[in-house]
This record gives C-alpha cells, structure tokens and sequence, in this order.
C-alpha cells in the first residue's frame, strides 16, 4: 500500500515521526509536503497534493496533519473521490474507514502531543478493512455525485 503523507507547519514535526514509523513497519510512504519546514506554508497545498496523489494512484491513501485537522480535512474533502476523515480516537478510525471507506486520515497535531497515541491511530486506520455493506456502498455512490 503506497500512503501519501502531507503536513502544514503546524503538523510538520508530527509527520516527520509518523514516517519513521511508517517506513520501519515497510510501508511505501512518499512525503509529497517535504522534509523542511516552512512556518508560512499554508495547508490547502499539502491537502491538495496529497488528495491528487492518492487519486492518480488506485489503492493508494493519504495522511494529512495540521493543528486541528480540520483544515486539512476540508481542503481535500473538495475533491471528488476522496473521503477524507478527522480522527482523534480509535473509533473514529475505525468508523472512518469501516463504513465510509475513508482513503485519507486528517490527524490534529495540536492534539496528538503522544506519538504513541498517533501511531495508534494510524495502525487502526491502516488495519481496518471496509465493511462493504450495501448501504455503505450507496452512500458512498450518493457522495461521489454531488458537485
């Protein structure tokens, strides 16, 4: 599995140890935000290389951070077939991707001061597979075609 990773400033220091680990557990990881930091940058850039990256790449997903999370989870939401999820507590990731076959994980650095709980929730999201029931197909369809 090939896992885009993008962060803002806020997110950086956070990324940087989540590819770590996600290298030493030999996942594909591409950093499409880069390894400097830039206390200007600006999130809608990462959501967005991020959410064109996991869509031009079938099977792909994505991790996001900023300080809420929700930035960055907005701006990629804005593109078609990503279903990009805010995720502070394991059943959010579990939900997430269960029932809404999420393909980008949003993380809140702010809130994530332990690494080990951010790992946490990343093996979650990484591990849970979609249910694919019907009426999570359907809903899933009725985002895909809205404007």
């Amino acid at each position: 599995m090939k896992i885009f990773l993008g962060a803002d400033h806020n997110g950086f220091k956070l990324k940087e140890h989540i590819e770590h680990y996600l290298k030493s557990l030999n996942y594909d990881v591409k950093d499409v935000s880069g390894n400097k930091f830039d206390e200007k940058d600006d999130f809608p850039i990462h959501a967005a290389k991020v959410a064109t990256s996991v869509l031009a790449n079938q099977g792909s997903v994505g991790i996001l951070l900023c300080g809420s999370g929700q930035g960055v989870c907005m701006a990629a939401n804005r593109y078609k077939g990503i279903r990009a999820s805010l995720v502070w507590n394991k059943e959010e990731a579990t939900s997430s991707r269960k029932d809404d076959d999420a393909n980008v994980l949003c993380l809140p650095a702010r809130e994530l001061k332990d690494i080990d709980h951010a790992k946490e929730l990343i093996d979650t999201w990484l591990k849970t597979e979609f249910d694919g029931a019907e009426r999570f197909k359907r809903r899933i369809k009725q985002m895909d075609e809205l404007n």
